[in-house]
């Protein structure tokens, strides 16, 4: 590990939020523009490195602060000149801060004090503007033709002693200048003693009038990203480990996130998602700039502290509007102690907002999720894993902690809905990697069982219900399952974002867009996996438009996630892009060779049937074949009905996969089968229906009976094998055992 000093340059995109919200593929197209026709040629001109991009943010290290300072001001300066050929609305303007700092080098990453100071000052820039450290003004300050405005000493989140910070003055004018608020000169004694007996007369007639509400306007709504609810509105922000011990961070995280699960259970508060919060961590000093990004009212901040079995927690309620703090609280308790910590907090924030709570909810609030601190510490480590969407090995390291965290607490609800939660996404979207369809159903459906078992309104297992519901056709009760995850959970983005898919695929596309657009705004940075889910809604609700850019964005942060590619694809079709969906079409069969429309034809088939055709026809225009690896065989050498019956009656046919997996299957003469490969070991049934030979494997591809043909193969040029077999999910070349 190599420690220097270094001056750092952090920039960030003021309202990025907002701006995304508005156009997301503009907005990155001009922050892509930015980057490479301004940022970029300044950082090398000025001997700076790019350490890394942080979504709208960027990270650059310099030999020295004054090559960081004229870069900063070459960047403002161009985007000044540029500003006329933009919209005013869709204008990215960028705050710079610059620190000169000690920082620790790990790779091509650097990171340390030095680093988040400089994160800190920039979060005190103004739109367009730069800051700079104290450290950093002692440099510079008479070597750049610019002028300084004193922030004084500011308290900044993270950072434990105040620091010095300068705004930048770019006009001429004030060139050489360094501004500073005149101090006040020192009243004579009389005139304290008048003062003091002023201030007594106005604290007595404040008591009763409350000037305050005059002299401390609210900010103005025209800051904030989005309309303010009509309910009072929070975000919880990420709570701070400050134990020096990095092994105590899911700690933190795991406190911000029961805060935010417990209050979101409340109708009449309106509580901005985990994700969006934890998008801020690194990314804002000021509270207010935290609120205007976010949309909301009242912050709530913290910082805890862990030593062997004692707990230290901070706690502060901030409105957002004023600045000043609701109600702060210091808890010094030990370990076991912390869910008594969290009850506290969540009743003082709910009496400072003047929040009336209905006997249920009170009666949700004070359930302990567990006694068992052990088994909520796994369970905290598998929340922090991410689930939807996911690759095999997070699948597999986050089912862990769920089951160590039931083995050491069975009674958790909580954690067998987190079972639920990921056994549903393996079953809907038929992954067997983890799990056979049939092994994944039932987990999911004895998980949530269960945690519904223990806790009656636990939002994620209805919603694991409602989907399993929606795919075994039954609508109603699917839409009823959606209904009490959202009263149960009002603040839910995954709730309301999972309901809106099963309206939309129900036929209700307007509820579902309206549930949708609560969802994004509980989220209003969603993560990867919300994104492709808000995608599949707009998709399903023929509003490609809004579809196109989520799912876009999604798949480049989930590159191997199938859905996001599929549904690309279609989406370009559809709305005429022919070039862009065979793109697309192509990178899916490059990730899943065996594609095809046959078998979306059977995974789908609890779609609406003009919403399947669509799908079909979006896919069929981007290249997708309708057999797996694009077979097509020939009619002449099509079996026929008596030819299937001779062939699967006390028959076993050998031979081998298409992707070179061997097997044996067996047929009797009562119509059952049995299927052997390396991996595998299953029974059926068959049916000979016309042309077609169908199976159905109890528990797989979602207990459908699935059809497909047999072809002679006469030229044997592949595999050497008398037939070929073609169904949804493979290409067999076989054989008849002698």
């Amino acid at each position: 590990m190599e420690r220097h000093l270094a001056a750092v340059l952090i920039a960030d995109v003021a309202g990025y939020t907002r701006l995304s919200r508005l156009d997301e593929e503009g907005t990155r197209a001009r922050f892509q523009s930015d980057l490479h026709d301004i940022l970029e040629p300044q950082f090398a001109e000025h001997h700076g490195r790019l350490v890394n991009t942080m979504g709208d943010g960027l990270l650059v290290e310099f030999r020295s602060v004054v090559d960081a300072l004229r870069c900063a001001v070459e960047i403002q300066q161009r985007k000044a000149e540029k500003a006329d050929m933009v919209a005013v609305d869709r204008r990215l303007n960028f705050r710079i801060g610059i620190n000169l700092g000690d920082i620790i080098v790990e790779g091509d990453d650097i990171h340390g004090d030095g680093v988040n100071t400089a994160d800190r000052v920039q979060g005190l820039a103004e739109p367009g503007g730069i800051a700079i450290s104290g450290a950093a003004y002692d440099q510079v300050r008479s070597k750049i033709a610019v002028g300084f405005a004193s922030l004084g000493e500011q308290t900044v989140r993270g950072i434990a002693e105040p620091i010095r910070v300068y705004r930048v003055l770019l006009d001429p004018d004030d060139a050489g200048k360094t501004i500073v608020k005149a101090a006040k000169q020192r009243p004579a004694r009389k005139s304290i003693l008048i003062a003091g007996g002023l201030m007594l007369i106005l604290a007595l007639a404040g008591a009763w009038w409350q000037p305050w509400t005059l002299i401390l306007p609210e900010t103005p709504t025209e800051r904030f990203a989005y309309p303010l609810p009509d309910q009072p509105s929070v975000a919880v922000l990420p709570f701070i480990n400050v134990s020096g011990d990095r092994d105590h961070d899911h700690l933190a995280e795991g406190l911000t996130d029961d805060l935010i699960t417990e209050l979101s259970k409340v109708s009449g508060l309106f509580v901005i998602a985990r994700h969006s919060v934890f998008a801020m961590k690194d990314n804002a000093s000021k509270i207010q700039d935290v609120a205007a990004e976010l949309g909301v009212h009242y912050i709530l901040e913290g910082t805890l502290q862990r030593a062997d079995q004692r707990l230290r927690i901070n706690v502060k309620l901030i409105d957002a509007m004023s600045g000043l703090s609701l109600w702060a609280e210091r808890y010094d308790r030990q370990y076991a102690d912390l869910f008594a910590v969290q009850d506290d907090v969540i009743g003082k924030i709910i009496a400072a907002l003047e929040v009336k709570l209905s006997e249920g909810e009170r009666d949700q609030l004070a359930r302990i999720p567990t006694d068992n601190l052990e088994a909520y510490d796994y369970y905290m480590r598998a929340e922090q894993q991410g689930l939807i969407y996911s690759d095999v090995d997070t699948y597999r390291q986050t089912l862990a902690f769920y089951q160590k965290a039931i083995d050491l607490d069975p009674r958790f609800a909580d954690a067998h809905a987190g079972i639920a939660r990921v056994a549903v996404d393996v079953w809907r979207n038929d992954y067997n990697s983890l799990w056979s369809a049939a092994v994944a159903r039932k987990i999911a459906y004895d998980a949530a069982g269960q945690a519904l078992k223990l806790d009656a309104n636990n939002a994620r297992a209805h919603t694991v219900l409602a989907l399993l519901q929606l795919v075994d056709g039954r609508e109603t009760e699917a839409r009823q399952s959606a209904a009490r995850a959202v009263a149960a959970q009002p603040s839910d983005p995954e709730a309301y974002a999972n309901q809106a898919l099963i309206l939309a695929q129900t036929g209700d596309h307007q509820q579902a867009i309206a549930d949708l657009e609560r969802a994004l705004r509980l989220d209003p940075s969603p993560s990867p996996s919300l994104r492709l889910l808000a995608g599949i809604v707009y998709y399903t609700a023929r509003d490609n438009d809004r579809a196109i850019p989520l799912i876009e964005v999604a798949g480049e942060a989930l590159p191997n996630a199938e859905a996001a590619r599929e549904y690309l694809a279609s989406a370009y079709a559809q709305r005429g892009d022919r070039a862009r969906a065979v793109a697309e079409g192509e990178t899916l069969l490059k990730l899943f060779p065996d594609t095809n429309l046959t078998y979306y034809g059977y995974l789908y088939d609890y779609w609406r049937e003009e919403d399947l055709n669509r799908h079909l026809y979006g896919l069929r225009t981007a290249g997708i074949p309708e057999w797996p690896f694009g077979f097509v065989g020939a009619p002449a050498d099509r079996l026929g009905p008596a030819e299937l019956g001779a062939l699967t009656s006390e028959k076993t046919w050998s031979g081998q996969h298409k992707n070179g997996t061997s097997f044996m299957q067996f047929f009797d003469k009562a119509g059952n089968t049995a299927y052997r490969s390396a991996n595998t070991n299953i029974t059926g049934r068959i049916e000979v229906k016309g042309n077609q030979l169908c199976e159905k494997f109890d528990g797989y591809f979602l207990d459908r009976m699935v059809c497909g043909y047999v072809y002679r193969n006469p030229a044997k040029g592949e595999r050497g094998a008398d037939y070929i077999h073609v169904t949804p999910q493979a290409l067999k070349f076989f054989s008849i055992e002698r």
